[in-house]
């Protein structure tokens, strides 16, 4: 068995640019501050970080949130079996960095006994292609889109770099509370921001009017591709529209550093068509984000399916009830 450590994990990825941030050291490092252990193991040119989350009596649950990396996954999972079995693992979550049109070139490598499951993180997101020229790319934005961009500018809205966590999470708490959905605390974003910039990886853009924070992002970089990962706006000033700026000021901040394609990250799960036949009327959960992504002029993406392993069947079909009455919604 090939376990490696972080400065060997971290050598890994940055022979493998194309790998996902969920699998770089720094995000294990991220979620080992917050009931995850990672684990990271290499079998030739193929690697996974597999995050372990302990449950009592001894026992826990795996994850490989976007991995395996590399190629030629086969070779890899004898190794992950031993892993999970020494962690006493009731089951592993296998959730692949391949679109859903690319399945045929990973399916042979899957192994055997696994099933379809729910994804952890969004299955579908919405992606802009960041090698047009500025004005390419804006022009392929809907109409309202760069409307609102421009008028952001107008009114008066600057984006800036920041390092103010503090304040930023001031502004996810109000965001949660409006949509209705759970926030990671201070620590964790402060956590996310400070483990990321050891290589600028990771900005903040904090949106302000008359020297007032209104919204923030914050955006990370990996190899070709930058993810939005967490943004936050409070009530003041939404007519001057500061998310639409921020998002921009984010994609060119993301472009300058070389990167290919900017990840919107999370939409709600269906059909294109039922997309735009429904986000005018639906509001709740990713329906609401949906609209506002839409405009950026990406394509629609979705992930290969999601797997689980599962190692201890009873356990399983009990936890898998324990999680439909006590879900999180975490993600990222």
């Amino acid at each position: 068995m090939s376990e490696l450590t972080l400065p060997q994990w971290n050598a890994f990825i940055q022979s493998h640019p194309d790998a996902h941030i969920l699998q770089t050291g720094a995000w294990g490092e991220l979620k080992s501050r917050f009931h995850w252990e990672p684990v990271r193991i290499a079998s030739g040119d193929t690697g996974a970080q597999v995050l372990f989350r302990a449950l009592p009596a001894g026992l826990t649950i795996a994850y490989i949130p976007r991995g395996p990396v590399g190629q030629k996954w086969d070779r890899l999972w004898p190794e992950i079996d031993a892993v999970c079995q020494k962690k006493h693992a009731i089951f592993l979550k296998i959730e692949p960095d391949v679109w859903e049109n690319g399945f045929t070139i990973i399916k042979n490598w899957l192994p055997k006994g696994i099933h379809p499951s729910k994804s952890i993180q969004a299955a579908q997101t919405i992606i802009t292609d960041l090698t047009p020229s500025q004005e390419e790319i804006i022009n392929k934005m809907k109409p309202k889109t760069r409307y609102n961009i421009r008028l952001a500018e107008k009114k008066g809205v600057e984006v800036r770099f920041s390092d103010d966590i503090p304040g930023f999470h001031k502004l996810m708490a109000v965001t949660g509370e409006r949509d209705g959905f759970g926030i990671h605390n201070q620590a964790y974003f402060q956590a996310a921001y400070d483990l990321f910039q050891s290589d600028y990886s990771c900005k903040l853009l904090m949106a302000y009017f008359e020297n007032q924070p209104i919204a923030g992002l914050m955006v990370y970089k990996q190899g070709k591709r930058a993810w939005y990962l967490y943004g936050a706006s409070n009530e003041l000033e939404r007519n001057r529209m500061p998310t639409y700026l921020l998002q921009w000021k984010a994609m060119l901040w993301a472009k300058e550093e070389g990167c290919t394609e900017y990840d919107l990250w999370g939409i709600p799960d269906s059909e294109e068509n039922v997309l735009e036949a429904n986000f005018e009327k639906i509001n709740t959960g990713l329906w609401g984000v949906y609209r506002f992504k839409r405009g950026f002029g990406g394509r629609i993406q979705r992930i290969a399916n999601t797997y689980d392993r599962v190692y201890k069947p009873l356990l399983y079909r009990a936890y898998q009830v324990y999680s439909r009455i006590r879900s999180t919604g975490e993600t990222a």
